[in-house]
């Protein structure tokens, strides 16, 4: 008997479905050979540090820092994970091979690689490896099924940065709330966030402390063209009205007239954080949003694999673009166009050299039916950048003039379309877009009258990250960079992975460290204290981040040691635990108001039936809650997508238990749940999970 493990219950079905295991048991599919069983996501985690010691429960100083000598794994405390594991264990013991049909990324390698270790299975593992969920995809997953010793590289890096983040996460976060928290305040230290919040109190601090300057230009006017004066800002009024006095003594000459032809590159095909970042600049969409709402698209089967940092396509794809084309039946007039020809194979999508363990997300064969509108949204975003990436490159004529008046140089230059190519692919877009400046034909040696003026303007600070240019710097280790080739190079260092950069900008929301205020992401006090005190660079330095983040891709490829990256961090926690132990600083503690207003509004509800819509929304809080027709939502439902419905688990919730659950994370107990395992009545509590969806407990 093979037993396929599967990461969550949806993929197990359809797995099963294909290998012919269609009977259904407690907690499988059984048939053909074959028995499919699943994760919920995690089912282990490493464990805490009253695990390896009962004192360590306790936060004291002197313990720190806490380095256990063996790392273990336990599973999470939770009786439906309890009784799914014992099923995989007993599954395991008697199966003659088991089969990895985990997640195919390196968080999806160390779930399964942690559960088959606490299941303690002795029996060959094979892997199965694929970028889609659709019944081909599977299917050809299946005939081409690979060792798992391939992937031991993915798993030591997944457990690499697992316990680099244990190893900080719980040294620094104890050792900062002991030295320097009041008031019962966390301090949370984190490897990618705690120089995350660091870039955005940096950028902060330069936005306050920036010093508006005015300046004045000179313009003029020659046949109806804008002309600026090609020297450096004035920095006075009397400055400007000299230099305009002058300008109008003399006559306005054309020095040279340069018109030369070239093309704009087409844009590239999506990795998850290129994505995250035109849906926020697109729609206003978080990254987590955005996350969810690919994962969705993936798990339809109507996307490739999301969680990708490439931008590529492997070139035995090659044979299948003409088939995926063929049935976007959606796009058809766009396509229609490409299907006359070859599909052109271009070095910019197809390239072995830059796909890691995926190639870049692209739509399937599979027609998007019956899906949310934002969903919609995300899927056209995909499939139209897939398309853009078969048609012809955009030819452009850019223009440059090159003048004077008198002793002083003006120039102009322009852009003109000459054949829009994949720019067809956004035509709905054009609105959104300046104008181009096009420019008339000038002779060199023309001269003649003008029209010279003062233009005064005001110097800029920079701007307040958003999660797109947040997203971003992280990509790129808070490098600045526009040219998407450059990004890639880049990419090795950025820190995060593609697919927690998202939960990172959750978690620093939740922390109170930073907040959103429409676009615009901001500093609290309680942030901009925390990295104030904080003075290792180690800690807040993005750059370091990066290259630690650089060592685990090379554990990936297997060019760097996993014990050595341990060691390396275990020095560090070390030397940083006696630096803050011995520093002084001012001690930080959290006003959070939101939170004081949600508490003495449920203080209210006992005795006021009507104020859960009075309440903060929990997931974004920014905006209060609404009632609709069967839950109560964020009343910013476009950007935010918290609700309660009213019924949950086969039972019509209280107001006083929707309040509970909204203010304090979790009701009491609650009879009358339908078990979402068992699908018997039972008592059980209702809480958030990290994504305020609601669990069963």
């Amino acid at each position: 008997m093979k037993v396929c493990i599967a990461e969550k219950p949806s993929v197990a079905k359809d797995i099963a479905q294909i290998l012919g295991a269609k009977e259904r048991k407690d907690g499988y599919y059984q048939g053909n050979g074959y028995q499919v069983t699943w994760t919920f996501g995690h089912l282990c985690t490493l464990k805490e540090p009253h695990d390896y010691n009962p004192n360590w429960k306790f936060w004291y100083l002197e313990d720190l820092p806490i380095i256990p000598t063996n790392f273990g794994i336990k599973l999470i405390s939770n009786k439906g994970v309890e009784k799914q594991f014992k099923i995989i264990k007993n599954l395991v013991s008697e199966c003659d091979e088991v089969i990895n049909c985990g997640d195919a990324g390196q968080e999806g390698e160390l779930i399964q690689r942690w559960v088959l270790l606490k299941a303690k299975c002795k029996v060959p593992v094979k892997r199965l490896w694929i970028s889609s969920l659709t019944e081909q995809s599977i299917k050809e997953g299946f005939e081409n099924l690979k060792d798992s010793s391939l992937y031991e590289n993915l798993y030591s890096a997944g457990s690499a940065r697992a316990i680099g983040d244990w190893l900080l996460g719980i040294n620094a976060t104890r050792l900062f709330t002991k030295k320097f928290a009041s008031n019962k305040t966390l301090l949370s230290i984190g490897r990618v966030q705690t120089p995350t919040l660091a870039m955005i109190v940096q950028r902060q601090k330069e936005i306050e402390s920036f010093i508006i300057e005015e300046y004045w230009e000179l313009k003029t006017i020659y046949k109806d063209v804008e002309f600026n004066a090609d020297i450096d800002r004035l920095k006075t009024e009397e400055r400007a009205k000299k230099g305009l006095e002058y300008l109008q003594k003399y006559p306005f000459e054309i020095i040279s007239f340069e018109k030369k032809e070239g093309k704009e590159k087409n844009p590239r095909l999506f990795d998850l954080t290129s994505l995250q970042v035109e849906a926020n600049k697109k729609y206003g969409y978080s990254a987590d949003n955005t996350l969810k709402y690919i994962q969705s698209l993936y798990e339809k089967k109507l996307v490739t694999y999301p969680r990708v940092d490439t931008t590529y396509l492997s070139e035995d794809l090659y044979p299948k673009i003409h088939g995926i084309l063929s049935s976007m039946k959606y796009y058809e007039t766009l396509i229609s166009f490409l299907l006359k020809n070859p599909i052109p194979k271009s070095k910019a999508v197809f390239d072995d050299t830059k796909v890691t363990d995926h190639h870049a997300i692209i739509p399937t064969d599979v027609s998007p039916e019956g899906i949310s509108s934002d969903e919609k949204k995300i899927y056209d975003l995909v499939a139209r950048r897939f398309i853009a990436a078969f048609y012809p490159e955009c030819k452009i004529s850019n223009t440059l003039v090159t003048s004077k008046v008198g002793e002083i140089p003006f120039k102009a230059s322009g852009k003109q379309i000459l054949e829009p190519g994949w720019r067809i692919i956004y035509e709905q877009d054009k609105k959104n877009e300046k104008e181009e400046n096009l420019i008339p034909v000038f002779q060199v040696g023309e001269s003649g009258p003008h029209k010279p003026f003062i233009h005064q303007g005001k110097t800029s600070p920079p701007k307040y990250y958003t999660e797109a240019s947040l997203l971003r710097s992280m990509e790129t280790a808070g490098k600045q960079v526009e040219d998407e080739e450059m990004r890639e190079v880049l990419k090795d260092n950025g820190i995060g992975r593609p697919s927690t950069r998202a939960n990172i900008i959750e978690t620093l929301l939740h922390r109170k460290y930073i907040e959103k205020k429409r676009k615009n992401i901001y500093a609290t006090p309680t942030g901009m204290d925390l990295i104030d005190t904080i003075q290792s660079e180690l800690l807040k330095s993005v750059e370091l981040t990066g290259l630690w983040e650089k060592k685990l891709r090379l554990i990936e490829k297997g060019t760097y040691s996993s014990d050595l990256f341990k060691k390396e961090l275990i020095e560090m926690v070390t030397n940083l635990t006696q630096e803050v132990k011995n520093s002084q600083y001012r001690r930080i503690s959290v006003q959070d108001k939101k939170n004081v207003e949600n508490k003495n509004i449920h203080k209210k509800s006992n005795t006021n039936s009507q104020s859960v819509e009075e309440l903060l929304c929990p997931k974004c809080n920014a905006r209060k809650l609404i009632k609709g027709k069967s839950a109560y939502g964020c009343s910013n439902y476009k950007n935010c997508d918290f609700t309660v419905p009213f019924e949950i688990y086969g039972k019509k919730l209280s107001l006083k238990q929707i309040s509970d659950l909204i203010c304090k994370g979790k009701t009491s107990k609650i009879k009358g749940l339908t078990n979402p395992e068992t699908h018997e009545k039972t008592e059980g509590i209702l809480s958030f999970d990290k994504n305020f969806g609601i669990v069963f407990e």
